[in-house]
């Protein structure tokens, strides 16, 4: 069970809905860019801790709470998962959450929830980013990788080739075939005469 942490009203991620009131089709749009909280992503891709989060926002008083909805532009950072080149990108994912208002019953215990009048955006945001993230984050769609044997960028050099490996368990049969070639050769040449 996680503890409950009440929201800085300084972060960017924390609205006051207080201008709202609890008029029913009340609205408010808000365009802020925030701060990227820490721990946003994987250790393959993610956002960089203090990075800008651009919001474009509406929050609008329903019966339960504030709806709010709208996106978020958020700068990716990472490592290619083929040739593990620096990857950045920005990503806009799409928010949507009711928050409820303190006094009302959810049926769902995990519902967020208005903390007076403040609303934290951080919660949604980690999420909803984390869920829009690649499984397999890669440079380009094509990206070639790198070679299994010396690491050399396949992207960079894609006609790079080795001579064919011998398996070290089969090195010791490699010269029965060279025999075996001659020994028929000789055999053959005895026949034509």
């Amino acid at each position: 069970m996680t503890m409950y942490r009440h929201p800085d009203p300084r972060s960017g991620l924390v609205i006051d809905t207080h201008e709202l009131g609890r008029r029913v089709g009340a609205m408010k749009e808000i365009q802020r860019i925030a701060e990227a909280p820490d721990g946003i992503g994987m250790d393959v891709i993610g956002v960089s801790p203090g990075s800008p989060v651009d919001l474009d926002l509406r929050l609008e008083s329903v019966v339960e709470g504030v709806l709010v909805t709208g996106t978020a532009v958020v700068a990716l950072t990472g490592q290619c998962a083929r040739c593990l080149e620096r990857i950045a990108s920005d990503e806009e994912v799409d928010l949507q959450e009711l928050y409820l208002y303190p006094d009302k019953e959810p049926d769902d215990e995990d519902a967020s929830r208005l903390d007076g009048e403040l609303l934290d955006l951080e919660p949604l945001l980690r999420d909803t980013v984390v869920l829009d993230l690649p499984y397999t984050p890669l440079c380009r769609p094509d990206c070639a990788g790198l070679c299994p044997d010396c690491g050399a960028d396949l992207n960079a050099a894609p006609d790079h080739r080795h001579d064919d490996r011998v398996d070290p368990r089969w090195a010791g049969l490699t010269g029965w075939t060279t025999d075996l070639d001659d020994e028929q050769a000789s055999l053959q040449a005895e026949n034509k005469e």
